[in-house]
């Protein structure tokens, strides 16, 4: 069966205005399978033959039937320089869809960037609207919009422990599908076949120890949702696994994380504020879904009920993933805020237009919800008062569970399981 995504507008966009476009995201996130819907013809280089006789003939990949989708293109890196040459030649919209797990390692074999002839997508894990766990009776684009269409919603039927059960599964097509009894189990499985390098095309990864890159993930998850230094990862690290972890080998796995899609760092937000004030520049450490985090820490939907801190972490985790999703849907992009006076924002949404709003994320109940509160009407006013940043659009708690409703101060609470884009 399969499930739409919200990605696909994204897609058909790009199709329409673009030569090529190149589908990333990590293993099991749906790419393929999405991609298959626009193709007329395809190629998969999955296996060590097909890889070895398109790295004699690159050019081959591009024979067929346009829209060509050519699957894991990085594999053979000259792919891309074939895709480029050929638009250059005979420039049409739609012609090439490329996908890829993983970015090519060796990018001197790539001889130029692409732009104006293969646009990026950056496709992700599915969201709470997607896997059909959130109604969407709460859009981000009208809280935008004035919020003209919000409306107080008292019944919430999802529990905490759903909640827990959610964050632990993750939003992988296949556990999503899978019954309920085994959903933990599958993403268990998909995480355990994240470092397997051993059959891998890539010399980059095959020289990658799994298990340094299983702790630098633990000191990681360790450290989610916050603005962790990476001498305090690699310290945690050392401390924990008894062993030595120089900067630059640090440094390397961390590249293999990226290259892989796996964490996904939430840079700072920088408005222009008139003052002495500073704005941190660390980025808050986020992983491209919670489940990753739960496996690398082996942490169970009883072991978040019973640690109400760390569910607190993994959920702000948990709700930025949904928050990226539904923000890059209309062309927006999640930042956070922090300044040394220790104002914060969990995420502040920013569109290209030049509108903002901004998100405190917490697990609910009413101390917390108006903590949050009073936080975005701190940020909200010394943003007006102190830069050329307009007022925000809206201020969200964004919450686990409860209502939905807007509060006298304008500030509005909203679970997660109610948000579409």
């Amino acid at each position: 069966m399969y499930i739409e995504r919200l990605i696909e507008k994204e897609i058909d966009l790009k199709l329409r205005s673009s030569g090529a476009i190149v589908v990333a995201g990590p293993k099991f996130c749906g790419k393929t399978t999405t991609c298959m819907r626009y193709q007329s013809s395809y190629i998969k280089l999955n296996t060590k033959n097909v890889i070895s006789m398109t790295r004699l003939d690159p050019h081959s990949a591009l024979e067929g039937d346009k829209p060509r989708l050519i699957d894991e293109w990085q594999k053979v890196p000259d792919i891309w320089n074939q895709v480029k040459d050929d638009l250059d030649q005979d420039y049409s919209f739609g012609k090439y869809i490329l996908t890829g797990s993983s970015t090519p390692v060796d990018k001197t074999e790539i001889n130029h960037s692409g732009a104006g002839r293969i646009a990026p997508v950056r496709m992700r894990p599915m969201s709470l609207f997607e896997s059909g766990d959130s109604d969407g009776s709460v859009s981000v684009l009208d809280l935008f919009d004035g919020g003209e269409n919000f409306r107080t919603i008292v019944q919430n039927p999802i529990s905490i422990s759903e909640i827990a059960f959610l964050v632990c599964r993750g939003g992988w097509p296949v556990s999503v599908l899978a019954d309920r009894e085994i959903a933990l189990e599958v993403t268990k499985n998909y995480y355990n076949g994240l470092f397997v390098f051993d059959d891998s095309e890539n010399d980059s990864f095959r020289n990658k120890k799994p298990e340094v890159l299983r702790m630098i993930l633990r000191s990681y998850a360790r450290n989610i949702s916050t603005e962790a230094a990476n001498s305090t990862i690699m310290a945690d690290v050392r401390q924990r696994n008894e062993r030595t972890l120089d900067p630059k080998t640090y440094d390397d796995y961390m590249d293999a994380l990226r290259d892989l899609y796996i964490i996904e760092d939430i840079p700072s937000w920088n408005p222009n504020i008139r003052s002495k004030t500073a704005i941190q520049t660390t980025p808050t450490r986020h992983f491209v879904d919670t489940s990753i985090a739960c496996r690398a820490l082996s942490v169970s939907p009883g072991d978040l009920l019973r640690d109400s801190e760390t569910f607190g972490l993994f959920f702000e985790d948990f709700a930025v993933r949904d928050l990226s999703i539904y923000s890059s849907v209309f062309g927006g992009e999640v930042r956070h805020y922090r300044d040394n006076t220790g104002l914060e924002c969990d995420a502040v949404i920013h569109l290209e237009d030049g509108r903002w709003g901004a998100v405190e994320i917490k697990l609910g109940g009413d101390e917390r919800v108006e903590e949050g509160a009073a936080s975005l009407k701190r940020l909200s006013d010394k943003i007006v008062q102190k830069s050329d940043e307009k007022a925000p659009s809206f201020l969200l708690v964004l919450t686990a569970l409860g209502s939905a409703y807007r509060r006298k101060d304008g500030v509005y609470v909203a679970p997660l399981n109610f948000l579409k884009p």
